[in-house]
């Protein structure tokens, strides 16, 4: 049955009436809405086995009893049980557990349960049904202290102080009840804050995980958990060979322990991006490999280079169309399985959006919003790769954050905005030099934007021959 079909018959089987104490006092019928409970019902298995919709129940502290329908709240009470229990909310699960304890007919069955299943083709509307029903529980709750309330006061039967207290408490409870509990004393924090400073006095600066890059490091301390990092640059600069650098540099550190990376390849196969790392940490020219001129030694690196590479924590997901909960499901399960330390996503533009209906800026909006959820949710650093638009090329100067397509959302959720450039070559030898040989490239990795840290560029040295970043040196320009 569609969500937006309002129907407020009784539930089949049982007798399973509907609280009515209430209504009978006041003689109206208090609030509620049918139609969101089912939508969110239906959400919840729509959403099977992401847990993105129960996630934002419980942020927003949605229980079985914030349903007014008895038999909503036993279906979100069977769909929260087999969430805790790590199993897919299915309707078959469901319907499985509502018979093993013999609610099944309370809740009116399977013919009920499958027109919620079926009631609703997308889960944009999630966060609107969460407030519909809050907010109806909260105002039933309200009505239920002040009956108790206009009663007590006929009634007389305690001091008027005594009552005015009880009273305040319950209103206060309500509104306790209402209020996210995120506040935390500052004591818990400066504990946290000592922690990372005595780490960051050790690690000489770098309290985050290592990108790999000195001059990089120098200016982020690292990348840390729960950061939004985006790499923007037009196409064919370089950004996905300088996101698998980073991947390399994590998962494959020259010391220290490797770091597990997850991959989420939107544009290029698994086999591809293998390929790309295979040459990078081989330092074998793929050219030559291609026109078939390779040596015995080269061969020994490239061999050499797969058996490290296939000993490395690095798991890539190549899916094409992919939704940010998709993305977000398995990056969940990933990270159970793998404890990921960075998550890269090839590209953003690339996501599809979960409301095709609504405008790609929203969707872009909540993809961009998804991410750095995802981001403090498993608390790892995600580098999100962007598109640039091409106003920074028509007008011949370096691009700034205004040059992010649908840069609106991308900029405001961004922790840390880097932009990768490479600087326009003038026609004089000096100019021509300044930027390396035709192998070697001079790339500036513009720090746009940066949350806890200066902004600036760091000027990058990019090996074509190998598809590899290296810190920049100028002498490289000799090789």
């Amino acid at each position: 049955m569609p969500a937006h079909q309002k129907t407020d018959k009784p539930v089949k089987g049982k007798s399973f009436h509907q609280p009515v104490s209430i209504e009978q006092t006041i003689g109206r019928a208090v609030p509620h809405n049918n139609d969101a409970e089912r939508g969110l019902l239906a959400a919840c298995f729509l959403d099977a086995t992401g847990n993105e919709v129960l996630n934002l129940c419980h942020e927003q502290k949605i229980a079985s009893e914030s349903f007014f329908n008895p038999a909503h709240q036993l279906i979100f009470k069977a769909i929260q049980d087999l969430s805790a229990q790590n199993k897919p909310v299915e309707i078959v699960s469901v319907v499985d557990l509502l018979n093993k304890r013999k609610e099944l007919d309370l809740v009116g069955g399977l013919p009920y349960l499958t027109q919620i299943a079926s009631a609703i083709e997308t889960t944009a509307h999630v966060a609107h049904w969460i407030h519909i029903i809050c907010e109806k529980y909260i105002y039933r709750k309200l009505i239920e202290v002040s009956t108790r309330t206009i009663e007590g006061c006929y009634e007389q039967n305690d001091d008027v102080e005594v009552f005015i207290e009880q009273v305040e408490k319950q209103i206060l409870q309500i509104n306790q009840d209402r209020i996210s509990d995120s506040g935390k004393s500052i004591s818990a924090s400066i504990d946290q804050a000592m922690i990372i400073i005595d780490k960051m006095a050790k690690q000489q600066g770098t309290d985050g995980l290592s990108s790999g890059f000195k001059d990089l490091d120098g200016m982020t301390y690292g990348f840390h958990g729960s950061e939004m990092i985006v790499l923007a640059a037009r196409p064919s600069v370089g950004k996905t060979s300088l996101a698998m650098n980073f991947v390399e540099n994590v998962a494959m550190p020259k010391k220290g322990t490797p770091t597990a990376a997850l991959v989420f390849s939107l544009e290029m196969s698994a086999e591809q991006l293998a390929m790309r790392l295979i040459w990078s940490v081989s330092r074998v020219d793929h050219k030559k490999v291609r026109d078939g001129f390779v040596g015995a030694e080269e061969k020994r690196r490239i061999i050499e280079a797969a058996k490290k590479l296939k000993e490395a924590p690095i798991i890539v997901d190549d899916s094409g169309q992919i939704t940010i909960l998709q993305l977000r499901a398995k990056a969940r399960r990933v990270h159970k399985e793998h404890k990921v330390g960075l998550i890269i996503i090839d590209y953003l533009q690339l996501i599809s959006g979960i409301d095709s209906r609504v405008s790609r800026e929203q969707q872009i909006a909540e993809i961009s919003r998804g991410i750095k959820s995802l981001a403090k949710e498993l608390n790892v650093p995600v580098i999100v790769l962007s598109q640039l638009n091409r106003e920074s090329e028509k007008e011949s100067r370096d691009p700034r954050l205004s040059d992010l397509r649908e840069s609106g959302s991308i900029e405001q959720d961004a922790d840390v905005v880097f932009l990768l450039h490479r600087p326009r070559r003038g026609k004089s030898k000096e100019e021509k030099d300044s930027h390396f040989t035709d192998d070697v490239e001079k790339i500036e990795l513009i720090i746009a934007k940066q949350r806890n840290g200066p902004v600036g560029i760091v000027p990058l040295s990019f090996i074509r021959r190998f598809t590899r970043y290296e810190n920049y040196m100028p002498e490289h320009a000799e090789s």
